[in-house]
């Protein structure tokens, strides 16, 4: 089945609508910025908001919606996971993150897959696009189309991979929306979202996605880097038979993203079980800096007098303490040490790398 038989399946709904979501409209400046959402995957309840309608750029979130329609084309008998996804030579050149595979040559739709949600290969999402739209302006006006069907309404695409465009927006509630829509549409594909590694010739390619190794319940879903959006993810995670969405969009660094989600989804988990206070009250603001340890340790660590900060310098077993403020347990009310659900975040040293757009 060629590109174009399959897109002309979708021409009657999309002709009109195509048009003018997808060239007319003109999104609203995008704000790069934090912003966090926690909702109840099943009935929809937010359990946490902060900033969650505040336009930013999705980033690699927005191969989400492009596994989305192929999954869509997948449900409806339109490609197999056989088929053949051919390589353009647009597709090839397209900025890192890449699969790598020359022009002219093919990869089957489940490689595809595969490659979008671990190695989020920008090239990959073009080719995607190329195959099932007949061009990447085409398919991404049917992606803006379909968040429109599905309720997304500060979203707007641009192009398959989430690369550097200023018309490419989105909301952490939109991205929740979308992650929902995912795991209720298609249960028999999300399971791909989980993948933590696969192989690809004799390359061994590894997820991006860090949490996914780490947190407790977690089974999916994408994250996403560009320099005008800072650190984005989006995760889906499960405990007891209740599955949560979080969404944190602006991240100072993958480190700090990545534990800030954590710690919004173990303080949602105890929440709906009554177990702790206010989110509000337990959630730290983002960082000011990318110095996310500083962060951390400065959050943590209680606060002091100034004779208790004389009498820390005098005692080397307390400096010692002081230098490791992750060690220092929490007391909760009525004098118990309150542990922390969540498992310790793995990243790299400093929770930074010299990271291509769109990689991360």
């Amino acid at each position: 089945m060629n590109k174009t038989s399959i897109f002309s399946k979708w021409s009657g709904f999309f002709s009109t609508v195509v048009f003018v979501v997808g060239i007319l409209t003109v999104p609203a400046d995008a704000r790069a910025g934090y912003a966090s959402f926690v909702v109840d995957a099943d009935n929809g309840r937010v359990i946490h908001s902060d900033r969650a309608d505040v336009r930013n750029h999705p980033a690699s979130l927005t191969k989400m919606m492009t596994l989305y329609l192929l999954f869509e084309a997948l449900d409806q008998g339109q490609v197999k996971m056989s088929s053949r996804v051919s390589v353009s030579a647009n597709a090839a050149k397209q900025a890192p993150s890449r699969l790598g595979v020359p022009v002219g040559e093919t990869l089957s739709v489940e490689e595809a897959i595969l490659a979008l949600v671990t190695k989020s290969a920008n090239d990959v999402a073009c080719a995607t696009a190329e195959f099932l739209g007949g061009s990447e302006a085409r398919f991404a006006a049917a992606m803006t189309a379909k968040a429109r069907s599905l309720g997304m309404k500060q979203t707007e695409f641009r192009n398959a991979s989430g690369l550097p465009n200023p018309g490419q927006v989105t909301s952490a509630r939109d991205m929740a929306t979308l992650a929902r829509a995912l795991i209720k549409r298609f249960p028999q594909y999300y399971h791909y979202f989980s993948t933590r590694e696969f192989n690809y010739g004799p390359t061994k390619i590894t997820t991006h996605n860090r949490l996914l190794l780490s947190y407790e319940g977690a089974d999916g879903l994408k994250t996403g880097y560009i320099g005008a959006s800072g650190f984005n993810l989006v995760t889906s995670a499960k405990r007891d038979g209740r599955r949560l969405v979080g969404v944190v969009l602006g991240g100072r660094t993958s480190r700090w993203r990545d534990q800030h989600m954590a710690d919004l989804l173990d303080a949602s988990f105890a929440q709906l079980t009554g177990q702790r206070p206010p989110l509000t009250a337990r959630v730290a603001p983002p960082p000011s800096d990318g110095d996310d340890e500083a962060v951390a340790a400065k959050s943590k660590a209680p606060a002091k007098s100034k004779s208790a900060a004389k009498s820390k310098k005098s005692s080397s077993r307390q400096t010692a303490k002081k230098a490791s403020p992750k060690t220092e347990p929490k007391t909760a009310k009525g004098g118990k040490t309150e542990k922390k659900p969540s498992k310790k975040i793995t990243t790299a040293k400093n929770g930074k790398a010299s990271l291509p757009e769109g990689s991360n």
